[in-house]
């Protein structure tokens, strides 16, 4: 069994810098990762551009090249493997951690491969594992995905994409574009306000067109192998579907939380309890950082804002190491 000063769960664009800092200040770190580096942008559709600027994604002050403004999924790839690379962080890959259990003086970390200890543990595992279901009958079918790759697979084929946000306008957008014949299912009365300024005007005027087609203030009642079921101010309409893309958004790993004893705010939004100071929740020696701090307002913490997570959880554990 190994001990390090640092454990960190998660190895995205924070849980890096939270390595980068352990390890500028000296500290023993491991970061552990179930898939590969910054697994949770890897797993972004192919085509996606940023909302925020290159210089907004930017850890540790290393600069972030990119052809445009606004980087593209794979220029971020290359930005985080190079950091990881170059500076040889302690990341181990594909590494699923299993348990967690508190020791007498800190922590247990079980993972698929191994054991380790450690006094202070950095939980920056994102949001992106777990969907928001729908729950409606036919949700499991194979035709049935949450996330959204390559518009490629869905040309020549009838098309549901249910939601609002940027995921869902990107994923209609595009695939129309690959002559798809895509549908819109929206809960609200329009495009969500939070799309990007870029898209939004685009999504519009397709609409507006016919080229794409949208329900709006609508949900779905049921899938089927050849059909969807929805319902509409006009009343319950039956719509011939070869796939569905149910991209309503995610959640954090509440039930992961709940297991270390973080506390958890009991409304909708479900905020973990920490020191917005020092990052360090109720559990002494357990720190959160980047979006898994929102809860479910996963539109409140971004890469641009919670980057300094990693200076402010490392001060805190040196000043505790060092009193």
């Amino acid at each position: 069994m190994q001990n390090f000063d640092v454990v960190v769960i998660g190895g995205g664009p924070i849980g890096i810098a939270c390595g980068l800092e352990a390890q500028k200040k000296g500290l023993s770190y491991v970061i552990l990762e179930k898939g590969p580096i910054v697994n949770s942008l890897f797993n972004y559709p192919v085509n996606m551009q940023f909302f925020s600027s290159s210089e907004k994604l930017e850890i540790d002050g290393i600069p972030f090249i990119s052809k445009e403004a606004k980087p593209k999924r794979d220029e971020a790839l290359e930005y985080y493997r190079r950091i990881v690379t170059s500076n040889n962080l302690n990341i181990h890959l594909f590494e699923k951690v299993e348990s967690v259990t508190q020791e007498k003086k800190g922590f247990k970390v079980t993972s698929s491969k191994t054991s380790y200890t450690t006094d202070n543990l950095i939980v920056a595992t994102g949001f992106y594992d777990l969907p928001n279901t729908i729950n409606v009958p036919g949700e499991d079918l194979p035709k049935v995905s949450h996330y959204y790759n390559d518009p490629h697979f869905y040309a020549s084929q009838k098309l549901a994409v249910i939601g609002a946000s940027n995921s869902a306008i990107d994923a209609a957008l595009e695939c129309y574009r690959k002559g798809a014949e895509v549908t819109l299912i929206i809960r609200g009365p329009e495009v969500g306000q939070r799309v990007k300024y870029w898209v939004r005007p685009d999504i519009i005027n397709r609409i507006k067109e016919g080229s794409i087609n949208a329900h709006f203030n609508a949900e779905v009642k049921e899938i089927k192998e050849r059909e969807l079921t929805i319902n509409t101010p006009e009343g319950e309409l039956a719509l011939e579907n070869d796939f569905v893309l149910a991209l309503t958004g995610y959640k954090p790993n509440f039930a992961f939380l709940t297991q270390l004893g973080v506390q958890l705010s009991d409304d909708e939004k479900r905020l973990p309890q920490y020191n917005p100071d020092t990052m360090e929740t109720n559990v002494k020696g357990l720190y959160l950082a980047g979006v898994i701090c929102g809860g479910m307002e996963t539109h409140k913490w971004f890469i641009e804002n919670s980057r300094i997570h990693a200076k402010m959880i490392i001060e805190d554990i040196l000043t505790h190491s060092n009193p």
